[in-house]
């Protein structure tokens, strides 16, 4: 029976529980079951509501509902249920601590505090459950609860006041506080009501749900979702997991919320800034600030993430106070044990009673790191969201900027191409990145400062010591850091430099490996790379530097600090003391560490901002009353006048319009009507480029309607200008530009509005009611001199914006004879070209530009040069098809610029320029009468003109243009590699292709490629890293254990001899501590230094090695490798790759280690410490391998899709800042804006759940950080060791929370940087080409060979031992001396057999005999450095002519010039700056083709080799040079073996021997003369075909 008794409510040694004799409510027990009631209630009601009926509901709009919050006074209402859970857990706390007190237990103590912690918690849920189904009658239930906990509490309370119960009292105040909870609880509830009206009022409120969540496309969902859901990143968890199912694609991310979206930025960071502009309007030597107008849009969210840091970091002292406070409270419950109260009924405590209760604290201590890493990773979120919005609205403001820019600040220099990439590229993000760590500039003075004044509370002056260290050690860190700063920017200048190299080296490879010549470029690259590796060398000291001091700065403050505090004080500081601020310097470290960088990013921010002001206030193009000015409409009135709905601005609706509307003031309509027959007509006009010189003077022209208009005149004379003028990119300093109405059909189809991009017909039509009410100039269809391509497909490029229509597309096409060149395409007019896709020559671009200016549909179409690139029959076949018949047909009015005369016949108009101004005008019948002297002229040009044709009709050029093309795009298979190239590394560990193993891959770590890495640094490194490492590890933990030891010595004697105490004297003692404390500190920052320089030196080994490894092997390659591996392919290797393993791996191998061995090291020491610990170290293990490993395979995706959509967007306003006068003249501002502001979005997008998931996981293993403290703190306090101990072992656990997320955001690191390593690898596999050769290089005459008979004996050829011969069992004889032509169809083997001379291809069977030596047993070098090529590509490499002509300068200087005067370039060499030494620009663009091509020649003779072979080499020449170069050859050559690849058949028709070549076998063979005899023969055929 007396069991039973020990546990009844109100407790069984005091028989007064029970009495009511003075009234019910006199009774504490009563009052206390009072308190059960309203608890019991809600459970009642609210588990069956929560277990039934959640199935049948849903709501009706399809939208996300279970993130759908309907209910006002939601945050408010989280966080007061949270602060009510926390004081019932110190409700429930006070009770059990009252209980310990009394004799038996007393439940009423504390079981209605835990019956309310439950009812809390079920509100909460149940809340949550009714609002996200928007069920809000059922809220009545928690209404009830909460009025009847309100006033069962405020009974107590009044029983207590009546009781006069001090102030003092923890339980008084509890129960004060949770009245004025219930309080708030109830007025929100009451609020609810009186919003939504959904019970008391007849009409209950109807509510939508916001934009973003009705439209699915929204993934992103912080922004809508519940508090806890918010901090915890709760929604990102069906993303990260199912990353484990399928990779993360675009998709899966969806769309920004509007919120977030670029426009909505723009829009609030442009008013702000329009204000600004408006403040400063009077004064003129102020520009508007950005930094006011970035704070007024984006300052709000950056003072809330700044309130979450000073929350955080104020919470984060609670874990050293606590630390103390436990350590303290166990040494003194031996001193005094409990003594039981008087008053048995009432134990109240005090608040000091019940803060000196170890548990109390553990559980504060847990709760306020759950609560600070809550804060600290809402504070980082919230920062960088507002970075990223910010970083939208500049991309936005800079573009707009950009398409407005006048034309002359970008041709004139003001403002570079290059200067709007680094704006775009750079600028915006220093900005952004300000905003990030912005917060961190005013928390962390505060921070440092609240530190110390606890170091100087805990150990009084001698805590100033440890901080002065710490303060003056920090200067040192900004000091790296700028050093850094420079390091990397040197670095990046060589490595620019080498990359110029590698691209020349591998661009010209085959000439190279023609020549023999592999070794000597090869070498120049080295050579930089050596000199990038200096520099690497030193951003690797300083980076080691910054390392060293962030790990040895606390260890000397430390030292410093305690040394002082012993010799001051005459006794060493208690554990809880020592503990505690140890604890403390550790907090106070990092923001030290960190200032410096944020510092370093302020003064980039600065310097950014004003880059950014300079660029704002540059000049604007003109505004005329055609000109559609960017307005100072606000965002209102443009959402009154379209006549939309506000809601529409984001459905799927195009904005463009909006932005059209918002940055177009309705124009005035200022229109010179006049009579119709002219288009244009400009009066008067003086135009200039900005420099107030007028380049064009006195110019009065007109245009006529629907007729053809040539401009003609010399060079430079201001054609294009003229044309630019009209279409306004000029200054105008006088004079008028008109443009008359338009005819009716222009309004009906042309714009670039096509009907289907519109929301309804009537939309369109009200457009273009409003476009034509308007003076708008009419968008003009301009073709550019300079092509000017899009990154997209050809047909894109063509339609560019406009509907897409066959026939139209077609006879285009036709008309600019593109139907050839696309063919040749590999995904024909699909195909990606511009920057990043597929490179055309000049004359494809030009035809593509001109047929996008035929294609749209307006009444003006300007072409600027259209023939400058084309030859002779594509010009014709334009004028004819394009120009004569497609445009006149259409009633077009053209505006032709052109050089070619014979074409004036077929204008209708006539102007003719010279010097800047028009000297005639008029039809070519007016000219012919009015000025005889420039007709003559004319004429006698156009006679040399059509010579010229007659030369040309043999130079095809364009068959030309299309062979290279054919030869670029050769290796089809090449694109398929290219788009497959990740996946095919990562199955070829595992041909069996199912869906699980591909899984297993993306979740496995590369630890083959990781050991790779490692050991290409070297084993010595290697070794002596990991040595290393676990030493300045174990002395780390040394330094603690001692002072553990030292610190607990006084405490009890007894217990633990230490090698110190065992010595006579106190004093003794003491300066054996303090001379071991000093060692062993003094030896962990000499390790620490070790250790950082040695994973910097590591990484620089590997670097060094993969990189020279992989040039050689590239170099070594056979040739297929280069035809089938893309070039970009080849480079990126040399350019991203080597950068990430040059200067990304190191740090994150380092930061890797250490924070892996700190875990290990705590964990050790926790265990240690409290061995039970280990118990709860297999769960948390189990958590934290799951956390890490879904999100490492997350985190991968989001990456790469971060960096795969940064680089469109910056091609983007590359390609945009190239084509502005394009894009202005057919008016696609607009269209161009909307791809800016998509690009941008999707972008944002990724990087947005890029930190969200580093949130996500920094949360999760914050949280088990903060587990694992609390785990430890309960495990030692129940098994405690000596105190000293204990408070390592709690300090360890503190210090974890900071490193677990490390780890895992270290491995995923370094996995995705890994990859790059392994991309190197897959490259290292590769075979290179058999150098060695059988025969001794001894036997080997030196002059070898000096006749240059060549006997070819049943060879057969193939590419690769997979692929068909391409040379069947051929046989010939080449006399010495003699000159052979071979001929064939393209395909026919010709090439194959030249490059057989030099073992470029297998020869599997037969043989080449020259001068009685087989070239399969040469080594081969010496083969093909005894033959010399002239190629059908001239390739010059940059350098100088002599570089060029003898790059291993074996020759002297006559040598040289008497090749140069044979290749008849003497002279012209001669004239140039520096004679031989003049110099060679990239590819030899300084040249003209015909130039570079005699350079080759030039570069054979000086080759004095007696065989020489010409791989069509006159194909890309004109006449003139064809003959130079036949004459050389008969006259120079005479005694050498000439073998000319013909691709020209009267080429060879005056050559010895002429071999006839069809697939690979060997047709006809004999001497010119007699094939020609033959009448039915191929050869005969062949020069027929080409008279």
């Amino acid at each position: 029976m007396r069991e039973v008794m020990e546990i009844a409510f109100c407790g069984t040694d005091n028989s007064s529980a029970y009495d009511i004799s003075g009234g019910f409510l006199r009774n504490v027990c009563f009052l206390d079951a009072l308190n059960l009631v309203p608890h019991v209630f809600l459970l009642f009601i609210t588990f069956p509501i929560l277990f039934i009926g959640w199935g049948t509901q849903s709501s009706k709009v399809q939208i996300h509902h279970n993130t759908w919050l309907h209910f006002p006074g939601h945050n408010l209402r989280w966080i007061l249920t949270f602060t009510l859970l926390f004081v019932h857990v110190c409700e429930i706390g006070e009770g059990i601590v009252s209980d310990t007190h009394l004799k038996s237990r007393h439940l009423h103590l504390f079981l209605p505090a835990i019956m309310g912690f439950v009812a809390a918690t079920t509100s909460i849920v149940y809340y949550h459950n009714i609002e996200t189904s928007n069920f809000p009658k059922l809220l009545l239930a928690l209404f009830l609860y909460w009025v009847m906990a309100f006033v069962t509490k405020t009974i107590k309370l009044v029983r207590y006041c009546q009781d006069e119960v001090p102030l003092a009292q923890l339980r008084f105040c509890i129960t004060g506080i949770m009245v004025v909870l219930y309080g708030l609880l109830m007025a929100v509830e009451i609020n609810v009501i009186r919003v939504r009206r959904y019970v008391f009022f007849t009409n209950p409120q109807k509510v939508k749900p916001p934009e973003d969540l009705q439209d699915l496309g929204v993934r992103f969902l912080q922004p809508f979702v519940n508090l806890v859901s918010k901090a915890t990143y709760w929604w990102m968890n069906t993303l990260i997991i199912s990353a484990h199912k399928k990779p993360i694609d675009l998709k899966a991310i969806g769309k920004l919320p509007i919120a977030m979206r670029a426009l909505t930025n723009y829009v609030s960071l442009k008013d702000a800034y329009e204000e600004q502009k408006k403040k400063v309007a009077d004064e003129p030597n102020h520009i508007p600030s950005i930094w006011l107008a970035m704070y007024r849009a984006f300052g709000r969210p950056i003072l809330l993430s700044s309130m979450f840091r000073y929350l955080a970091d104020l919470l984060g002292f609670a874990g050293p106070l606590c630390i103390s406070g436990i350590v303290d409270s166990l040494n003194n419950s031996d001193d005094n044990t409990s003594k039981p109260y008087n008053d048995l009924t009432k134990p109240y405590l005090t608040s000091h009673d019940f803060l000196k209760t170890a548990y109390v604290l553990a559980i504060l201590l847990f709760l306020a790191l759950i609560l600070q890493r809550t804060f600290l990773q809402a504070s980082y979120y919230v920062a960088i969201e507002t970075g990223i919005n910010l970083r939208g609205a500049l991309l936005a403001m800079i573009y707009n900027k950009m398409l407005r820019l006048s034309t002359s600040n970008l041709s004139m220099g003001e403002m570079t191409l290059g200067q709007i990439n680094n704006l775009v590229a750079i600028e915006t993000n220093q900005l952004m990145w300000f905003l990030f760590l912005c917060p961190n500039l005013w928390a962390m003075p505060v921070q440092i400062i609240m530190g110390v004044i606890l170091l100087y509370h805990l150990l009084g002056k001698s805590a100033l010591v440890g901080a002065a260290v710490i303060v003056l050690l920090a200067p040192i860190q900004y000091f790296i850091a700028t050093k850094l700063a420079e390091a990397q920017k040197s670095t990046l200048d060589y490595s620019t430099e080498r990359l110029k190299k590698t691209n020349e080296i591998l661009k010209g490879i085959k000439l190279l490996k023609l020549y023999a010549w592999e070794h000597i470029f090869c070498r120049s690259v080295e050579d930089t790379r050596m000199k990038e590796l200096t520099s690497l060398k030193t951003f690797a000291l300083y980076t080691s530097l910054s390392i060293f001091m962030n790990a040895a700065i606390p260890i000397a403050a430390v030292l410093a600090t305690f040394v002082t505090h012993t010799y001051s004080e005459e006794h060493p500081p208690s554990p809880a003391q020592a503990f505690a601020s140890l604890s403390l310097f550790h907090i106070l470290v990092t923001p030290l560490f960190l200032l410096s960088t944020v510092v370093r990013f302020a003064v980039k921010a600065v310097i950014s901002v004003q880059k950014l002001n300079e660029f704002l206030i540059s000049d604007e193009i003109g505004d005329d009353s055609w000109r559609n000015g960017d307005s100072a409409l606000t965002y209102e009135s443009c959402k009154k006048h379209t006549g939309l709905h506000p809601k529409a601005i984001n459905r799927r609706h195009p904005i463009r319009h909006h932005l059209d509307s918002c940055e177009q003031t309705l124009r005035i309509p200022s229109r010179h009507i006049d009579i119709d027959d002219f288009a244009i007509k400009v009066t008067n006009g003086y135009f200039s480029w900005g420099s107030g010189l007028a380049t064009l003077s006195n110019i009065n022209i007109r245009i006529p309607t629907g007729q053809m208009t040539m401009i003609v005149g010399q060079v430079g004379c201001g054609k294009s200008s003229l044309l630019l003028a009209i279409l306004g990119e000029m200054q105008t300093l006088d004079g008028k530009v008109h443009w008359s109405r338009l005819p009716e059909r222009e309004v009906a189809t042309g714009g670039y509005f096509s009907a289907n991009e519109t929301d309804s017909s009537f939309e369109a039509s009200r457009r273009y009611y409003r476009d034509s009410l308007t003076g708008s100039r009419y968008t003009v269809a301009y073709a550019a001199q300079k092509p000017w391509l899009l990154n997209a497909t050809v047909e894109e490029n063509i339609t560019f914006g406009s509907p897409f229509n066959k026939q139209r597309y077609k006879a285009v096409t036709d008309a600019c004879s593109l139907q050839p060149d696309i063919d040749l395409l590999p995904f024909g007019d699909q195909t990606e070209i511009g920057e990043r896709g597929i490179n055309l020559s000049g004359g494809q671009r030009q035809r593509i530009c001109v047929a996008r200016a035929l294609y749209q549909n307006t009444n003006l179409v300007f072409l600027d040069d259209p023939f400058s690139a084309l030859d002779i029959h594509l010009s014709d076949h334009l004028m004819q098809e394009g120009i004569l018949k497609f445009l006149k047909d259409d009633k077009r009015t053209l505006v032709l610029v052109t050089h070619k005369l014979q074409y004036l016949p077929h204008a209708d108009w006539i102007i003719a320029m010279k010097d800047g101004s028009v000297l005639r005008e008029g039809t070519l019948k007016d000219i012919q009468n009015n000025d005889v002297e420039l007709y003559e002229h004319w004429k006698t040009l156009m006679n040399r003109q059509d010579q010229e044709l007659e030369k040309d009709m043999e130079a095809d050029q364009t068959t030309l243009e299309r062979k290279t093309l054919r030869r670029a795009m050769y290796p089809r298979e090449s694109k398929a590699q290219l788009e497959d190239e990740d996946e095919e590394e990562e199955e070829e560990e595992d041909e069996d292709d199912t869906m699980s193993t591909a899984m297993r891959l993306r979740t496995k770590m590369p630890w083959k490629t990781c050991w790779r890495y490692l050991t290409s640094g070297g084993f010595f490194l290697l070794s002596l890293m990991i040595i290393s490492k676990l030493l300045k590890h174990s002395v780390i933990v040394a330094i603690d254990y001692w002072l553990a030891q030292w610190t607990s010595k006084n405490q009890n004697q007894t217990q633990n001899q230490t090698f110190c105490s065992k010595e006579g004297s106190i004093e003794e003692s003491k300066n054996c501590y303090v001379a071991i404390f000093t060692a062993l500190s003094a030896a962990g920052i000499v390790l620490c230094l070790v250790t950082s320089l040695t994973v910097e030196w590591m990484g620089l080994m590997a670097a060094k090695n993969l990189h020279h490894n992989l040039l050689n092997k590239i170099i070594l390659g056979p040739i297929r490798f280069f035809d089938t591996t893309p070039l970009g392919l080849i480079l990126n290797r040399f350019s991203a790759d080597t950068n990430i393993i040059d200067q990304h791996i190191p740090p994150t191998l380092e930061s890797l280690t250490r924070s892996t061995l700190l875990c290990l090291s705590a964990i050790g020491m926790i265990s240690y410490a409290t061995p039970y610990f280990l118990l709860a170290l297999v769960p948390l293990g189990i958590a934290f391998y799951f956390i890490q490993k879904y999100f490492r395979v997350a985190s991968k995706d989001l990456q790469e899709l971060d960096d795969s959509t940064q680089l469109p967007l910056l091609c983007h306003f590359s390609e945009t800042a190239e084509g502005l006068t394009t894009i202005r003249a057919f008016r696609h501002e607009a269209r161009f804006k909307q791809r800016m502001l998509e690009l941008t979005d999707t972008n944002n997008i990724a990087y947005l759940f890029l930190s969200a998931a580093n949130r996500w996981l920094e949360v999760r293993t914050d949280y088990l950080g903060a587990f694992i403290v609390l785990t430890a703190a309960v495990a030692s306090i129940t098994h405690g060791p000596t105190s000293g101990i204990m408070g390592l072992g709690l300090l360890y656990a503190l210090t974890i929370t900071n490193y677990l997320n490390w780890v895992v955001r270290n491995l995923a690191d370094l996995e995705v940087q890994m990859g790059a390593v392994k991309k190197v690898n897959s490259f290292l596999n590769m075979e290179s080409e058999n150098y060695e050769g059988t025969m001794d290089v001894s036997q080997v005459p030196k002059d070898w060979p000096q006749e240059g008979e060549i006997k070819i004996d049943n060879l057969c050829v193939r590419y690769e031992n997979n692929l068909k011969p391409v040379l069947k069992h051929v046989k010939a004889y080449i006399k010495p001396g003699q000159k052979v032509g071979i001929c064939g169809r393209t395909g026919s083997g010709k090439s194959s057999l030249s490059l057989a001379f030099f073992r470029m291809v297998d020869i599997f069977d037969g043989k080449i005999v020259i001068d009685g030596i087989d070239i399969s047993k040469l080594p081969l070098h010496m083969l093909r450095s005894r033959l010399s090529i002239i190629l059908q590509d001239p390739i010059l490499f940059s350098g100088s002519i002599r570089f060029n002509l003898d790059p291993e300068c074996k020759c002297t200087d006559d040598t040289l010039w008497e090749a140069l005067e044979i290749a008849q370039l003497k002279n012209m060499v001669k004239s140039l700056p520096g004679g031989l030494d003049a110099v060679v620009t990239e590819g030899g663009e300084n040249f003209s083709v015909g130039q570079r091509q005699l350079f080759c020649l030039a570069r054979a003779f000086v080759r004095k080799s007696s065989i020489l072979i010409m791989d069509e080499a006159t194909a890309s020449i004109d006449m003139a040079t064809e003959n130079i170069l036949q004459k050389v050859v008969m006259t120079a050559f005479a005694d050498r073996t000439v073998v000319i690849i013909a691709h020209r058949v009267h080429t060879i028709l005056t050559a010895d021997l002429v071999i006839v070549m069809k697939r690979g076998n060997i047709l006809e063979y004999d001497t010119p003369e007699h094939l020609l005899a033959q009448e039915d023969g191929i050869f005969a055929s062949f020069v027929r075909a080409d008279m």
